[in-house]
């Protein structure tokens, strides 16, 4: 088959999908089996891959599908008990004693503290965690997965502290290609992903500073009384601000101290900057936006979490502290367990349930449920319930409300995320024939020549799109973005940043990312309605580093 007739056919599950999900307005869990199906049709006769490999592709799949429901599970539980304890409504008087501007919570609690639980965990964790926390705080469900997802881009190259880079990157790159790279550049591995990560710190800096103002607007503009763009430039002095505060603590921290620790440091340090200069109103505006009337909100815009807000405000003894303390409990355990330096992640990817070589073929699974966010969401839920001191019978109604809204969410990615796993593992197959992604990305490649850096992030995104993670999507293309590079003549260390940036950008579409979000709000069903929405920041994103892209690799 010719290299085109490979791309399109590469491309028609991707195309399916997206028809299906965005034109047609489909609900996933009708979409996403018929997706299922035409890759399998596909991948059997047009990548010859036998039915082992089909099914072992499966079940390494529905290995993954544990690993997004056991976090899902663990996020709706906590929320739910914050909510019966009373924590709820502390937690948004807070906000509010802060700004009851709805444009500066998103910066604060979004734009920031979202992206320290990326770079704490990363995985869909802050979508997880932030979405059904808007939601409690009085935000739409719609707009709370939408700005769940779009948290989910400049931090997430160094989420859980730096597996992108560390995993992704590192563990794609190696090969006999890098080895004459290193060679004839001078470098030694960690060198030469230093200098990988030096690129990406600046490729996200300049773009995502931006990103809390497009958050901002997009939420006035979709879910505003007035429908307004302007009223979220309205913010554009402190969202610029905020901006900085967390992209040049990031950048510097990427180049001084290595991929592992930008988000985190980055985020801190915006926190501590921006929140003390909105109690201080510096440069806020003078308006104060928030949304409309409840019942004026369209259907469209509610999800089946119900969150009783003035109810739960009426805690006894609940402080501000006492509130937030789960929370901090969290980013304090994810950070312990996630820092190589300890023994803590030693011991908990110890535990680990595994099938290698599945029905004898290459391909196995695995779960370290331990180290899942997962169990660490329900380690905080029972340290909320004594500290906040929880009847059972509140315990029993929020595990049985988490429980009734995960059922949707496993039906969808039974299907969604074996898909996935067949379309990346279709290039194990008896003819050689490049896998699905490879089979795109290299028509890409051949087509577009000396321009390349303006496409080299939207495959990175191609990536993530497909596989719903950065790490996954850097493992898939870094090799193949190095040997463009030297076939091209350009920098590869610039080639593949681009690529690491690209694939934190299509983290904003990825569907089971979508559709793991949704689910902690119960707003399954309209993943078609965020896609649309999220598909606005990623290109946005993508065509600014590929603009900088190509100036990099000029210079």
């Amino acid at each position: 088959m010719s290299n085109l007739l490979l791309a399109l056919l590469a491309f028609v599950p991707i195309l399916s999908a997206a028809i299906l999900l965005v034109g047609l307005r489909i609900p996933a869990k009708k979409a996403m089996p018929i997706s299922f199906a035409i890759t399998v049709v596909i991948a059997y006769v047009f990548w010859n891959i036998s039915w082992d490999y089909l099914v072992a592709s499966t079940i390494q799949g529905l290995f993954i599908t544990f690993d997004i429901l056991y976090i899902i599970f663990g996020a709706i539980v906590l929320l739910n008990l914050l909510n019966y304890s009373g924590a709820l409504g502390v937690i948004r008087s807070g906000f509010m004693d802060i700004s009851e501007d709805r444009r500066i919570q998103v910066i604060i609690l979004v734009w920031l503290f979202g992206s320290f639980i990326e770079g704490a965990a990363g995985f869909g964790t802050p979508a997880a965690v932030v979405a059904p926390l808007l939601v409690g705080m009085g935000f739409p469900a719609f707009c709370a997965v939408m700005l769940g997802m779009m948290v989910q881009s400049t931090a997430v190259t160094f989420g859980a502290v730096g597996t992108p880079i560390l995993v992704g990157i590192s563990g794609g790159l190696q090969s006999a290609e890098l080895n004459q790279e290193l060679t004839h550049l001078s470098l030694n591995f960690n060198q030469y992903i230093q200098q990988v990560t030096d690129q990406v710190v600046i490729f996200h800096g300049i773009t995502g500073t931006l990103m809390p103002l497009l958050m901002v607007c997009m939420m006035t503009r979709f879910f505003g009384k007035n429908k307004s763009w302007k009223e979220g430039l309205e913010v554009l002095p402190f969202a610029l601000f905020a901006g900085i505060s967390f992209t040049v603590p990031y950048a510097i921290t990427g180049r001084l101290l290595g991929p592992e620790f930008p988000s985190l440091l980055g985020s801190l340090v915006g926190i501590a900057i921006v929140v003390v200069a909105a109690k201080r109103k510096f440069l806020l505006p003078k308006s104060t936006w928030t949304f409309d009337s409840e019942e004026n909100w369209p259907e469209q815009w509610f999800g089946k979490l119900k969150i009783d807000v003035t109810k739960s405000a009426t805690g006894s003894g609940m402080t501000l502290i006492k509130a937030w303390s789960p929370y901090l409990v969290l980013a304090a355990i994810l950070v312990i367990t996630r820092l190589s330096q300890l023994p803590v992640k030693g011991w908990l990817t110890g535990v680990k349930i595994s099938w290698t070589e599945i029905f004898g073929t290459s391909i196995s699974a695995s779960s370290t449920p331990l180290y899942l966010p997962g169990t660490i969401l329900l380690v905080v839920g029972l340290i909320t319930i004594i500290s906040h001191r929880m009847y059972l019978r509140e315990v029993a109604i929020a595990l049985s409300d988490s429980a009734k809204m995960l059922i949707g969410a496993g039906f969808v990615l039974v299907f969604t995320v074996p898909m996935v796993r067949i379309y990346i593992n279709s290039g194990a197959n008896p003819g050689d024939i490049p896998g699905m992604p490879i089979a795109m990305a290299e028509f890409v490649a051949n087509s577009v020549g000396q321009v390349y850096p303006l496409f080299t992030a939207s495959i990175g995104a191609l990536g993530a799109f497909i596989a719903g993670s950065n790490t996954v999507s850097n493992l898939m293309f870094s090799l193949f973005q190095l040997g463009v590079a030297l076939k091209l003549s350009m920098p590869t260390f610039t080639i593949v940043a681009l690529q690491a940036v690209g694939a934190a950008a299509g983290n904003m579409i990825a569907i089971h990312n979508v559709v793991a979000a949704s689910a902690t709000v119960g707003f399954l069903g309209k993943e078609g309605l965020v896609l649309r929405r999220t598909i606005i920041p990623t290109i946005y994103y993508l065509i600014v580093v590929g603009l900088l892209g190509l100036i990099f690799v000029n210079l």
